[in-house]
């Protein structure tokens, strides 16, 4: 079970939730947050949205998660075409 939660903190790129952990690090990211408040089953859990979480929590509307590998798009500007 932890083997296969490990796994999904990574692809989430959200950091394991430590309960010995310092106030002096920083905050920990958006999405992290989120995911601990819907752990819990119910209605109310089910319903809430992550901009619900976001505004009601007064977090920044922005997560610390990099983006995926290999689903980044370039986009360039031809020279010649300007």
């Amino acid at each position: 079970f932890q083997e296969i939660s490990r796994h999904v903190r990574e692809l989430l790129g959200i950091e394991e939730p430590l309960f010995s952990r310092s106030i002096a690090l920083p905050y920990r990211d958006n999405m992290g947050l989120f995911l601990e408040r819907k752990a819990p089953t119910g209605k109310k859990a089910d319903a809430l949205t992550f901009s619900q979480f976001i505004q009601k929590a007064g977090l920044e509307p922005y997560t610390t998660v990099p983006p995926l590998q290999g689903s980044q798009t370039v986009v360039g500007v031809d020279a010649s075409a300007a």
